[in-house]
């Protein structure tokens, strides 16, 4: 069924309405398949960075792309043929169709993703596409967007009052702000807390809440959050128990608040695409997708949920909230639940929160050069960082007695957008500091690693 659905939209798209059409990676697999070419396991999967070693300089999709310009691909299959109307338009070392056109059509297919920040010309190739060649406009900016957003909030809402969940993080501190500005005084903001936030983060983030002027109840409902997650290892499993007892706490506290009609969340682009559902497995469930439950009885509210992270930075940065909270990284909603890998309890949280303290403030007390030759915190030079509790152990000695304690990953990626991630090419320096500190410091804890893992095929997070 799905596929039916592909080759309809396509063939309505262009065949019938005359518009271009660009496939990028399975889309482009797609439509060279269902046409007669061939799409086949390749010998070596490919997720990561790949250069264009050949490329047609001349395609108007392909203009202005540099030689060897580095791609991020994310595939386990290959188009191996492509049919006789197609026309190979660029190649890398391993995939020999790495980009196509059909002959005197404006259709392509990349079998990589340019729409990512690791794919160095991809913002062009979609400007060619977007701009050049689809003759679309580039008027998005974020000064445009806080503006119809919130004329657009205050169509949608009216004079009825909205509740939205706070994590603390970005995403909904700027969603906060955003309806704030829309609605004032009929925006109730709720502040959860299960018991698995960084350490001391829940008074800190209360603080900055209160001085945006926002009205924020704070819970604190750890006590249940670790019953519920006693014994339980599996990662997808934590997260639903996490997303259902939130659900059930903040059920509770907005039933206290009779005349609420909406609930407002944090929701980003990069969150809904991991939560589908297209194969029969998605990526990883995010607590704030999927809707709300019945019993609930509130419409959603989600106006940041077609943005990328770096464009809700942009918007925050409108809205002037303050810069330690825009440049805050990302936290997962389930918080160190899912950076303890097997069950969890209040102790390798307390370990986990020590660990991951000392490295975040190792990252801002650190100062590099930045490409100007400023002086920055490697805090800024990183886009995710946290330490993550690994289920072994492992031998080790202090002083004169033999240990048999705890590792601890670090780990930490440059990125953009949240849809890819490098490992953050950290100075040795630094890292032999913060492990040293790390097992000095934490009892608990006498081995530390490193994470070089690539988002794909990693993902940033552990579990």
């Amino acid at each position: 069924m799905f596929r039916f659905i592909l080759v309809v939209i396509t063939l309505f798209l262009y065949l019938i309405l005359g518009i271009p059409v660009l496939g990028i990676c399975y889309g482009a697999q797609f439509m060279a398949y269902s046409n007669g070419g061939k799409v086949e396991p390749a010998g070596t999967r490919e997720y990561g960075r790949a250069h264009l070693s050949t490329f047609e300089h001349e395609n108007p999709l392909l203009k202005g792309i540099r030689e060897q310009s580095q791609v991020w691909m994310s595939h386990g299959d290959t188009i191996t043929a492509i049919p006789e109307n197609f026309k190979i338009i660029a190649s890398t070392d391993k995939v020999a169709i790495a980009a196509y056109q059909v002959k005197g059509e404006k259709v392509w297919g990349v079998q990589f993703h340019p729409e990512v920040f690791h794919s160095e010309d991809g913002t062009r190739l979609l400007k060619n596409f977007v701009v050049d060649i689809c003759g679309g406009k580039q008027d998005w900016s974020a000064s445009s967007f806080v503006d119809t957003t919130v004329a657009a909030l205050k169509e949608q809402v009216g004079n009825d009052r909205v509740i939205l969940g706070l994590s603390g993080g970005v995403d909904s501190s700027v969603a906060a702000v955003l309806l704030h500005r829309a609605i004032g005084k009929n925006l109730t903001c709720i502040f959860v807390d299960h018991g698995l936030l960084r350490k001391n983060e829940f008074k800190n983030v209360m603080h900055d809440y209160e001085c945006l002027g926002l009205n924020v109840i704070g819970v604190d409902a750890s006590d249940k959050f670790f019953k519920d997650l006693e014994g339980v290892t599996d990662p997808e499993q934590k997260r639903k128990i996490i997303g259902r007892d939130f659900v059930e706490v903040f059920n509770a506290e907005a039933h206290k608040i009779t005349d609420a009609k909406w609930l407002a969340q944090g929701t980003i682009y990069p969150d809904r695409i991991e939560s589908l559902n297209i194969t029969g497995k998605t990526i990883k469930s995010h607590h704030n997708v999927g809707g709300l439950p019945e019993e609930m009885h509130l419409s959603l509210c989600e106006p940041l949920q077609w943005l990328f992270k770096d464009e809700v930075r942009r918007v925050g940065r409108e809205l002037g909230i303050p810069e330690h909270l825009i440049t805050r990284h990302p936290f997962p909603g389930p918080g160190l639940a899912v950076r303890i890998l097997g069950d969890i309890t209040r102790e390798k949280v307390r370990i986990l929160q020590d660990a991951d303290d000392i490295f975040i403030q190792g990252l801002r007390d650190w100062m590099v050069k930045d490409a100007t030759g400023n002086d920055i915190a490697l805090y800024h030079q990183v886009w995710q960082a946290g330490a993550i509790l690994l289920p072994v152990q492992s031998v080790g000695v202090m002083g004169d007695e033999r240990t048999y304690e705890r590792a601890v990953a670090l780990r930490a990626v440059t990125s953009t957008d949240a849809m890819t991630a490098d490992w953050a090419h950290l100075p040795y320096e630094f890292m032999a500091k913060v492990s040293n500190d790390i097992i000095n410091k934490v009892k608990g804890v006498n081995r530390v690693c490193y994470d070089i893992s690539s988002k794909p095929p990693a993902t940033i997070e552990w579990e």
